[in-house]
């Protein structure tokens, strides 16, 4: 199966700088399922979403520059990716460019 790696850039602000980094992590894998993305698995006995954020910030830290990388199974355009996260993502997270 081929690995098409993706980047998104967002913002984590207002009320969302509560949100821890795994919980935030939940948030992106949750959002991407209900938006259809096709999400890359790891393999193994409990498999995931490939998928990892940058930088780690403390709890209560708001930040205008997070990057994820996300591993899809197809090739999906930017555009579509981003507009399909829009919709299921909440107040205070802002995709900002998806590459």
């Amino acid at each position: 199966m081929a690995n098409y790696p993706l980047r998104i850039r967002f913002k984590k602000t207002g009320l969302m700088k509560y949100i821890s980094h795994l919980d935030l992590l939940r948030l992106f894998q949750r959002a991407s399922r209900r938006a259809g993305l096709p999400l890359s698995l790891t393999e193994g006995f409990n498999p995931h979403p490939k998928m990892k954020i940058e930088p780690a910030l403390k709890l209560g830290v708001e930040s205008c520059d997070l990057k994820t990388e996300v591993v899809l199974a197809e090739k999906i355009s930017p555009d579509k990716i981003k507009a399909k996260l829009k919709k299921e993502l909440p107040d205070g997270i802002e995709i900002t460019e998806v590459f």
